[in-house]
């Protein structure tokens, strides 16, 4: 079993690389359609601003291998941080079109929430609660870091695998079927980011 992380011009790939070297899962990089159909497990990384990743992810020329992987072929995802956002279908960050993976809108944190002022970007470490095990199978009393401003938001509550409170709950991972994003930064969440990558090989 390997990992394939796409290579779109976005994301710490290094990173992800790096963490599965140590745990001495094979892992390979795609940044052509070529390289992409062999896939079995897929990481979508992603930072930055919606509409500038979705642009990235087009222009790659590998979305409608991407889709075609995991509509189609049922191949395991895992988005993260504005690769996650990526799957909704849609973003108030702007106008693109998301994957549409997930019925879900990528809906920007309160300004102002319980009458105070709510500091965005929503940056450092907190809490998460899990709400279904899986990627989460072993971890105990998880604490990830996270940086972003925009939260996506699920019309089914059904695909929340665990969620986050900033002045309000918001999903900080979602799975339905082989699909999974997850909102924080592992290769800055020490071991609980390094288990989950590992529990995202074993699932």
């Amino acid at each position: 079993m390997s990992i394939t992380l796409i290579d779109y011009g976005l994301g710490n790939i290094q990173a992800f690389v790096n963490i599965y070297r140590r745990l001495n899962i094979p892992v390979n990089v795609a940044k052509t359609v070529e390289q992409l159909k062999s896939a079995n497990r897929i990481i979508l990384p992603g930072v930055g601003a919606f509409d500038w990743a979705m642009d990235k992810l087009n222009k790659s020329g590998m979305r409608d291998c991407l889709d075609e992987l995991v509509q189609g072929q049922g191949r395991p995802v895992l988005g993260i941080c504005v690769g996650m956002q990526m799957m909704a279908k849609r973003s108030d960050e702007g106008i693109r079109s998301g994957l549409g993976w997930f019925d879900a809108e990528v809906r920007k944190l309160p300004a102002v929430a319980t009458n105070r002022s709510v500091e965005l970007p929503h940056m450092g470490w907190n809490d998460v609660s899990v709400a279904a095990q899986g990627l989460f199978t072993g971890i105990n009393a998880p604490r990830y870091y996270f940086l972003h401003s925009y939260y996506f938001a699920l019309n089914n509550r059904a695909h929340m695998l665990a969620s986050t409170d900033y002045y309000g709950e918001f999903a900080a991972a979602v799975g339905r079927e082989k699909i999974f994003g997850v909102q924080f930064h592992f290769e800055k969440s020490h071991q609980w980011g390094t288990r989950l990558l590992q529990n995202f090989v074993d699932i």
